[in-house]
This record gives structure tokens, sequence and C-alpha cells, in this order.
């Protein structure tokens, strides 16, 4: 993969200037999305994405990212090296031209990167402008260059420190916390986009060393795309035993996919552009699913699979149960915004429509067996939504998901502007008739569960639907379920689930997570939902109690306690607790723990959700064997 660094001059000349670097830091926003936890991260990866520029253009295989304990973070490749001669327009050495100046960059010359993720070239100088300090070192034409900088000032000329025969860059940089309240970096959040960009480029090697934990994750995947969706089918039943896969080169243009269908219910559909993810989509998925909803029709007609217009598949239909990834790397992406999310390049939804066509049209005919296992689980899903459809104008009847009334177990709060109020999800009557009577019912409304609700990871939209406990959630949320789901109809914005700290307490705790990830997904992504940590033993000491939330808590109260006397209660479940101890405990907003359900590392997610809640047995059996060391009580 990696090419000589004298293939192609990579030189100061090819540097192209377009203006200067000015009010980044006054307005840190505009440049990386936020100054929150995703922009803190989003510096990371421009850095990142300049050395997985030089990997498309075939100068680099290897990339390290090491997190410090001083809290800085290293991106080092073996590259070309930024250039380090003088600039004929600035008079600087290109490096820092690079680092001091906005949209300053070799993706600007055509020469130099026919396609780059880093578009608008202003990552690596909007880092250094917001990073307490940074240093650069090149390896380039036998010695290695270094220079320093201060929130984006250069503190020292660039020098060479040693003499190397390898080519490469390495930038090691701190967020400022002047500009980031929060600059400790997620080792999980930095993992999942490393994972990524290892899937799309093939062959390519990324290590992630985290010193403050010890932790180590390395990413290469031989496969490409392909392996990426035999990762997120894994612990899924299979329609088809490998996944079907195709690519293109036109007008400077690739286009790759590859999908595979399970038998599940739910639609899995990534893509990228440029080794960018676009969350949010854009032509080229367009064009995809257009084209796959046409093949599969085509052929549903060609053989006369059915027999009524209203039998035929929709694009929901034809999408449940499909895995898919769509990759297109182009010269000239249109995203909108620089946090990329959606491409708009209209050409792209014609041309992946048209290459889709052609490849699946091709392959059905060639594959009988495959094509007639994918329309038949197509069919399935129309009828499915059939059913549903009946099931929902019975449930609507029953003043259940899309009625205005609501649950009779649900004990609302007075308070009815969504931004002051929570509703705590809570397992069984017992522990629900003690929050009822704990809570402050001005803003906390209590819902409490019948028992373990449905999985939904077995389970179809008619078999939800039909399900009293999920009825009465989705009901008491008001937001709607799936396709009807909308975030702003959500009557709580904080949604806790409070059930025992045992071992069916926290199996309710994942089938609830479950249910929330795969059908009402905004609700995590906007952090909405949380747990909350009720203690697991009370200590009374003559007539004071203390709490411990873990067994290393006791330890350590006992040890305080020496020589006192005092008495232990283990609590078994929430009902054990009054309502007085409930509301100190876990449900004041003052003395209170509780834990945001975050999503870090959406890979991760999507893994471990269809592992531990779907069929199949092996992979769930070596998920446990592999993670067992890693936590106390691990539920299935």
């Amino acid at each position: 993969m990696k090419m000589n660094a004298g293939d192609s001059l990579y030189s100061a000349e090819k540097i192209k200037v377009l203006e200067g670097l000015d009010a980044v830091r006054k307005r840190p926003s505009m440049y990386i999305g936020n100054v929150g936890l995703e922009g803190l991260h989003h510096l990371i990866f421009e850095v990142v994405d300049n050395s997985i520029d030089e990997a498309l253009a075939g100068y680099c295989d290897e990339i390290k990212v090491i997190l410090h304990t001083d809290g800085s973070v290293t991106v080092a490749d073996n590259g070309r090296g930024i250039p380090t001669d003088i600039h004929p327009e600035a008079g600087r050495p290109a490096v820092e031209v690079v680092l001091t100046k906005l949209h300053a960059g070799g993706k600007f010359d055509k020469g130099v990167y026919r396609v780059s993720g880093g578009l608008h070239g202003v990552g690596i100088s909007v880092v250094n402008a917001l990073s307490e300090w940074l240093e650069v070192e090149i390896a380039q034409a036998g010695k290695i260059w270094k220079q320093r900088y201060r929130r984006g000032v250069p503190i020292e000329n660039l020098r060479p420190i040693s003499v190397t025969d390898h080519t490469g860059t390495k930038i090691r940089f701190k967020p400022d916390p002047e500009i980031f309240q929060d600059t400790n970096f997620h080792f999980d959040i930095v993992a999942q986009r490393l994972k990524e960009l290892a899937f799309l480029n093939e062959g390519l090697t990324i290590q992630l060393v985290d010193e403050r934990s010890g932790k180590e994750r390395k990413y290469h995947f031989k496969g490409g795309i392909k392996s990426l969706v035999e990762h997120l089918n894994r612990g899924k039943n299979t329609i088809h035993p490998e996944p079907i896969y195709f690519s293109e080169n036109k007008d400077d243009i690739k286009i790759e996919v590859a999908l595979q269908y399970n038998d599940g219910y739910l639609e899995n559909v990534l893509s990228f552009a440029n080794n960018i993810r676009t969350a949010e989509g854009g032509t080229h998925v367009v064009g995809f699913k257009t084209a796959l909803t046409r093949v599969i029709n085509d052929y549903i007609a060609r053989y006369e699979l059915v027999k009524n217009k209203d039998e035929y598949p929709n694009g929901s239909d034809v999408r449940e149960g499909l895995c898919a990834v769509v990759n297109i790397l182009l010269p000239e992406p249109q995203f909108e915004g620089q946090t990329k999310t959606k491409l708009g390049n209209a050409e792209l939804k014609s041309l992946v429509e048209e290459t889709t066509m052609r490849f699946l049209s091709t392959f059905f005919e060639e594959n009988p067996g495959i094509a007639r296992a994918i329309v038949n689980k197509v069919l399935q899903s129309v009828r499915a939504r059939q059913a549903a459809r009946k099931a929902r104008e019975i449930a609507r009847k029953k003043n259940s998901i899309e009625s205005t009334s609501l649950p009779g177990k649900l004990a609302d709060c007075v308070e009815k502007d969504p931004l002051k109020s929570e509703i705590f999800i809570v397992e069984g009557d017992s522990a629900g008739g003690s929050a009822k009577q704990g809570r402050d019912r001005q803003f906390q409304a209590i819902m409490p569960l019948r028992g373990k609700i449905l999985n939904v990871e077995k389970a179809s939209m008619s078999r939800i639907l039909s399900s009293e406990e999920i009825r009465n959630i989705v009901a008491a949320l008001g937001c709607g379920l799936g396709a009807d789901f909308s975030e702003k109809k959500l009557r709580y914005h904080k949604i806790i689930i409070m059930t025992d700290a045992d071992v069916d307490g926290a199996h309710i705790r994942t089938l609830l997570l479950t249910f929330f990830y795969r059908y009402m997904r905004p609700l995590i992504e906007e952090g909405y939902i949380y747990i909350a940590l009720p203690p697991l033993y009370r200590v009374r000491e003559g007539k004071n109690d203390y709490y411990a939330y873990s067994d290393q808590e006791l330890e350590s109260l006992l040890k305080n306690l020496k020589g006192k006397k005092y008495s232990i209660q283990r609590y078994k479940g929430l009902g054990e607790m009054n309502p007085e101890q409930l509301w100190m405990t876990a449900m004041n907003p003052e003395t209170r723990t509780l834990k945001k359900v975050t999503l870090e590392d959406a890979l991760e997610a999507e893994e471990i959700f269809s592992i531990l809640m779907g069929d199949a047995v092996d992979p769930r059996r070596e998920f446990i064997r592999e993670h067992a060391r890693e936590v106390v009580n691990l539920d299935i």
C-alpha cells in the first residue's frame, strides 16, 4: 500500500494559502461544531484525517494515536511528512504555513491529493489555534525537524534535531482549557472513529494507546467494508453466508457497496464519503436505496411472485434486516457544513443508482438461491407491515400508542414543561409504590413495569405493538415509536431507568436500553436517558444512616466506623426501601447519583446489543469469555 516518497513530489509550492487564521479562538464552534465533548474529539480526528489523506494517496500504511497522562495527544504516521522547505509566497517553512494559516494545505492542489477527507483545509491550523501547546516533528529527507507552538503561535523556528532514514509526521497537542471546559478524551469515542477508518482503508494499520489506563487497540482489516458488514452482523442469523460486494471507478469517483441480510427486523445502513461518516446520509445513500428497491421489485414482477399491487414491497420492507455500507471516494465532495454529516453532490444519486441497479440485477440472475432468499425475506416484511398496520388500528381503538390518553399505571407530574420534567421507569409495583410516595410530584413522574419487557431484538413490529408494557412506555413518553418517532413530542427530558441492583434488574435495564437504542435512538444520542444508581447497603450507626453503592464503598465505610456499633442492611430490591430512603438515595436531585447513557462507540453498541440480545449462541459465549473479567454481573 505504501509508496515511495519520491514517487510524487509533495513540496512547499504544493501548499495553497487561501486566507489567514482569524477569529478561531473567538468563535471555535464555527470550525469544530462546538466546544463540548464532540468538538474536543474533533481535534484528534482532524489531525488523523491528514494521515488518512496520505494513506488514500498511497504513501502511508501505519498510524498511531497515543492518549497521554498529561491530557495531550500524539498522532503519528509514516507518510511523506508535511513539507519543511520554504513556502514561495509566505517566505516561511511550509509546515508553519499549514499550522498557522486557515485554508492552507495540500488538499487544495489536486496533484497532491486526488481525494481527501479534510476538505476545508482548516483542520490542523484550527487544532493548533485551540491547543494550549502543540509540537510537530517531521521525518523527511534524512532529518527529523521539530517546531513548537503555543495557542497557535510559533515559539521557536523549525529546526533539525536528528537524522533518520524514515519519513512521516508526528503531532502532539494539548487542548486549551481556556476553550474547552472538559479536556478529558474518551477512549471509546476515539476507538470508534479509528476502527471505522481501519475498515474503510483496507490494509491500513491503526494503533490506539491510552497511557492513562493501559488500554490498547490495534485495527487492521483485510476485507475492507465487507469485513465491516460482517462485524455489524456478528451475533445475527444471516440470510446468505457472504456479504454481497461491488465497486466501480468512474470519472475519478470510486463507489463501493457491501450488503448482507439477516433475519432480524432492523435496518442498518452506514455511509461514508472520503472516510467521513455521513450520519445523515445524502445523495449516495438515496441512490443506493432507490436502486435496491427497484431491483427487488423488478425481480418480483419478472417471476410473478405476488398477485396484487399492494403486496409489492416499499423501501422500508426492502431494508428490513438489511446491513449495508455505502462508501464513496470523490475529488470534490459537497458536505452540508463543517461537521460533514450529509453529502450533497447531486450527480452521485444517479451514479450510485445506476451502478447498484446494474450490478445487483446481474447478481440476482447469476445467484438465484441468494436472490430468492432475500426476496422471500422482503415479502415476509410486507406481510408483517400489513399485520402491524392492523395491530396499530386495534391499538388506537384501545387508547394506546397513538392515543392522547396516558396509561393507568403512570403517576404523572404536575409540571408540563419537558425541560423541567423527569420520569422514573421502575421495576415492579412494590418499588413503584415507594417511588410514588417518595417522589416530588411537582416534576417527577413514575412508570412501574410489570416484570421484564419484550426483547425487541428478536421481535417484529407487530409483536412489539402488541406488548402492553411497551405500549405503556411509548404512551407515557408521548414521542411515538420507530417511523412515527418525534423527539419534539417527548414529555420528559430526563428518562431515568431505576431497577434493582441484581441480575434481574440488570436484565430489565438491558432490555429497556435495547428498546431505546433500536426504536428511539435519538433519546440516547441527545442525552435524555439515565440510569439511577440506588445503594446496595445501608449502615446504621446509632441514629445515623450511611449508604454504600458498592462492596468497595462498604469496606471503606466500615473502616471509618471501626470501634463503633453498627448494623448493615443489604438491599435486595428497591421495594425494601421506604419512600423517604428511596427519595434520599436515588431520587433527590441534590443527593442522588445518576449515570447518563451515551453512545460513544456506535459500532461497539451495535455489536453488544446484537450479541447479547440476539439468537446466536456462539458469539454470545465468546463475548462473555472475552469480557468476563471486566464486569461484576454480566446478564444475558
